[in-house]
């Protein structure tokens, strides 16, 4: 894909935010350094450090990164209230790119269930803090909370509202992962519809994985226009967690071509950011995760091995070198094994029987295999040296 004639959509990772609110997780300031520095070396685009306004080892967390972490921009939350824009201000100052990301509850709920607040009274929050946050730093981001809930007019005036007091980048959250694909590019195209001037400022999604289908919208969203995804490394976050680094960046890697689109990101970096996040974080990530679980590139089944080891791209769609991987595709030997997993391990390991001492061994093998999960290379080792000895 030729990336001067395609779109880049903005990957806007929040790993820092986000991503802390997972139940246990507790980054502290040489984490969020370490990994905000790594997000940077890769290209992600915009790095969330945190919620200045939360406490004041928060703000200094924050500064940290916004003086130290160079070549991407660092971006603070806060709340649509004066002292929390007054805390980004302080916190960013020394950052070279700094934006500050606005938000505000949009759904009718959420303002008579946790805000208690009028729509109108939403609104003037809205303006005072943005024309406050664009004062203070050059970007400025504004998300309408549970905008997927919210009633599609109230969030076209909000939209407004925030475009003109200052915002450039708007951000549609799914705060509780509640929409489908479907819904989330007719809400996308009403937007635009009602407000035409979306059509200057950059359109963001963020999506919550409650329903599984945060990757899904993150697509959905990049189709109907969006140029800017909201993401977490190895998907972590509030409850079921957040749309996944990972998966979105090879999503559009494998599928930008057909979307007209692009990222900047060093794919090759994944698989180290991952461990990386999953050390500092202390959530493990699970085997079968897309991209970065331990099985992704491990291939069980006989009929899958004998595929791959003919042309690796017969069951994988992605190339695990694409994503730094240090092991990269790999042969499981178990009961669903077949004769070619087999003798290619065993070829590997320097036995290279054929005919009948490659069925005998086999044979032996599928014995084994039909009594442990996983028949390891010293496990092969000795069926195949006590197979030739028995031959000889």
């Amino acid at each position: 894909m030729d990336e001067r004639t395609s779109d880049r959509v903005v990957i806007f990772d929040t790993t820092l935010r986000d991503g802390e609110q997972s139940a246990g997780v507790c980054f502290s300031r040489r984490d969020k350094l370490e990994i905000a520095a790594a997000l940077a070396a890769m290209g992600v685009d915009v790095i969330e450090a945190g919620f200045p306004g939360a406490s004041p080892a928060e703000l200094a967390a924050v500064r940290a990164v916004a003086q130290e972490v160079r070549g991407a921009t660092i971006c603070g939350l806060a709340r649509a209230v004066p002292g929390d824009v007054e805390a980004a201000v302080e916190a960013l100052h020394g950052a070279a790119h700094p934006r500050i990301h606005v938000f505000v509850n949009a759904s009718d709920r959420q303002l008579a269930q946790q805000l208690h607040k009028t729509r109108e009274a939403v609104l003037e929050m809205t303006r005072i803090a943005v024309r406050q946050a664009r004062s203070g730093v050059a970007e400025v981001e504004f998300s309408p909370m549970d905008a997927t809930r919210a009633d599609p007019a109230f969030l076209a005036e909000l939209v407004r509202a925030a475009l003109a007091a200052g915002a450039s980048t708007l951000n549609l959250p799914d705060t509780v992962g509640f929409i489908l694909p479907d819904g989330l590019r007719a809400l996308i195209e009403r937007l635009y519809a009602r407000v035409p001037e979306l059509h200057d400022a950059v359109l963001s999604f963020h999506g919550q994985d409650d329903l599984g289908l945060a990757t899904a919208n993150a697509i959905t969203a990049v189709s109907a226009g969006a140029r800017q995804l909201e993401v977490t490394v190895n998907g972590i976050g509030e409850r079921a967690g957040n749309t996944s680094l990972e998966e979105v960046v090879m999503a559009l890697r494998v599928h930008g071509a057909g979307l007209g689109v692009h990222t900047g990101v060093e794919s090759r970096g994944i698989f180290g950011l991952s461990k990386l996040v999953e050390e500092r974080s202390g959530m493990a990530v699970a085997s079968n995760k897309a991209i970065v679980g331990r099985n992704a590139f491990r291939h069980a089944s006989g009929i899958h091995q004998d595929g791959v080891l003919k042309q690796r791209e017969t069951y994988e769609v992605i190339d695990p070198a694409e994503i730094g991987h240090p092991i990269g595709t790999e042969i499981v030997l178990g009961k669903l094994s077949g004769r070619a997993g087999f003798a290619a391990r065993a070829r590997a390991l320097g036995f290279a029987l054929e005919g009948a001492l490659l069925q005998g061994a086999f044979e032996r093998f599928q014995q084994l295999a039909d009594l442990k999960r996983e028949v390891g290379d010293d496990d092969v080792r000795r069926i195949c040296s006590s197979t030739a000895s028995a031959a000889a």
